[in-house]
């Protein structure tokens, strides 16, 4: 068998690939938000500690040095702001550590004067500490230090999570909307193919491209429409044409020839002809159907009922009598028809001119496949694939009665029409097996 390939819809890579661009764009935008908005988050916060200690400045400034002690003892019992003395030998550590922590450094030293000191811990105790002088005297100001946080990492996320949700559901939406007229273009491509060709396309729509292409389908649709009625027109004028000559020469032989065996040579060239006449109506048929539960085991017992003369084929089914197809039964009758008479003329054995048929079954999932063999001499592997092409006929050992050529082709457009396929292969021990894979009846 030949190698499957993996194949997505174009809905599917549409999807993928606009996902793709839009979590690009988010992460390159969370990327370059998280860096600009680091400077203006910085000076932001550094104002609001300057403008604490400006105040607590100018608060103890205008306090004497009775007052200034009570003042920093009823700060100092505030949760978020403390002042205290600094000491010589406070051990403190460096506030500026990053890019976020340096640029609010840079700030409040600006705003405060040169000699202002920034820590993130004095004397072990953490927070935001800032040294500034009041009158030759140093003094700490600790501050929250949620007050300068940057945006942490759980909120980028939900941002981002967010972004990430409406890029895929904006995706999806902008995926099927390009994918729609393709999709309803496949489908009447599809109905086309199955000898349907009343699908219209949309020929008002927005996209020039997609109505150009949706009014020549249509056209193409209407043109096939057209041939197929002028071809079938055209056969049935045939075939009366030709059945009315036949049916004077059939005549005129039975009343003019005296010699037996030639009447019967005549007889039989012209029964030749009108089923090779017969063959050409069966392959230009119409490919309306309407299919029904059969049960297949009927079917092929009636089938086989009309190959009655042994002498030239013996048919054996194996064909459990609960077993329904949905199928049409005028069709597939055709169908069995057409491979019994290809085993009686090419499968026949080559130690007792005999063809043997066997008609098995097998139930896989939704589908029954209906299996016809013989054991004649087989086809040259390199042949089995044009065994379904019109008038193609195989090697010299499976051509030995004449006929038009059609019969597997026939089989084949008939397996399609009901929505069900056609393979022919050659079996291990000798001869064709060919097998109709039908739906499933309820």
């Amino acid at each position: 068998m030949a190698r499957t390939k993996l194949a997505f819809s174009l809905f599917w890579r549409t999807f993928f690939l606009l996902t793709l661009l839009l979590v690009g764009g988010v992460f390159a935008w969370m990327q370059t938000f998280r860096a600009l908005e680091v400077e203006p988050r910085a000076v932001q916060a550094a104002q609001q500690i300057a403008a604490l200690v400006n105040l607590a400045r100018t608060a103890l400034q205008a306090s004497d040095t009775i007052n200034r002690v009570a003042l920093i003892k009823t700060m100092a019992k505030q949760e978020t702001v403390r002042l205290a003395p600094r000491e010589p030998g406070d051990k403190w550590e460096a506030f500026e550590v990053d890019r976020f922590s340096r640029a609010i450094g840079a700030e409040l030293r600006a705003q405060l004067g040169t000699d202002t000191v920034v820590a993130s811990s004095v004397n072990k105790q953490p927070g935001l500490w800032v040294g500034f002088m009041i009158e030759k005297d140093p003094y700490w100001l600790q501050a929250d230090s949620s007050r300068v946080g940057t945006l942490t990492w759980g909120t980028l996320g939900l941002w981002g999570g967010i972004a990430l949700l409406a890029s895929v559901f904006g995706s999806a939406l902008i995926a099927r909307a390009i994918n729609r007229p393709l999709q309803e273009l496949s489908f009447a491509a599809s109905r086309i193919r199955e000898g349907e060709f009343d699908s219209i396309l949309d020929e008002n729509t927005m996209t020039a491209e997609i109505r150009q292409v949706n009014m020549g389908f249509n056209r193409m649709a209407r043109e096939l429409a057209k041939v197929e009625e002028d071809r079938a027109v055209m056969l049935a004028g045939i075939s009366h044409d030709l059945r009315t000559p036949l049916a004077r020469l059939r005549l005129e032989a039975e009343m003019s020839v005296n010699d037996d065996e030639a009447k019967r040579n005549m007889a039989s060239d012209i029964d030749q002809l009108d089923a090779i006449i017969d063959k050409f109506m069966d392959y230009a048929r119409p490919g309306d159907v309407k299919l029904v539960p059969v049960h297949l085991s009927s079917l092929v017992d009636r089938e086989m009922a009309a190959f009655r003369d042994t002498s030239q084929i013996r048919i054996t089914a194996r064909v459990a009598i609960d077993t329904k197809v949905l199928a049409d039964e005028i069709e597939l009758g055709r169908v069995l028809q057409n491979l019994f008479e290809n085993a009686r003329r090419y499968g026949r054995s080559t130690d007792t001119g005999i063809a043997k048929v066997v008609v098995t079954y097998a139930r896989t999932g939704p589908w029954v496949i209906l299996s016809v063999r013989d054991y004649g001499p087989g086809v040259d592997p390199a042949k089995l694939a044009q065994l379904t092409t019109p008038f193609f006929r195989g090697d010299a050992a499976r051509t030995a009665a004449t006929g038009a050529g059609l019969g597997l082709a026939i089989v084949d457009k008939a397996m399609q029409r009901m929505g069900g396929t056609f393979e022919a292969a050659n079996a291990a021990d000798g001869g064709l097996v060919c097998h109709l894979r039908l739906k499933k009846a309820p």
